[in-house]
């Protein structure tokens, strides 16, 4: 079971970026835009999670309910 490489480079990326943009907005001192900016990083990295937990489920459920 191999997770994709490209997901964890598009996870990191995406983390980099906004911790650039953070630090960005917070020394301009838009402190409610570096947390927003921050918050939605967050929700994005977690729906791409969500989809490779929801991967591994379903593949669970092939294996134990021996389906195709």
């Amino acid at each position: 079971m191999g997770v994709d490489v490209n997901i964890i480079f598009q996870i990191a990326g995406v983390g980099i970026v906004v911790a650039f943009l953070h630090t960005i907005l917070d020394q301009m001192g838009k402190k409610e835009y570096a947390q927003w900016v921050t918050l939605l990083g967050f929700i994005y990295i977690l729906f791409m999670v969500a989809t490779i937990v929801d991967d591994l489920f379903k593949k669970i459920k092939a294996v134990f309910l021996f389906q195709g």
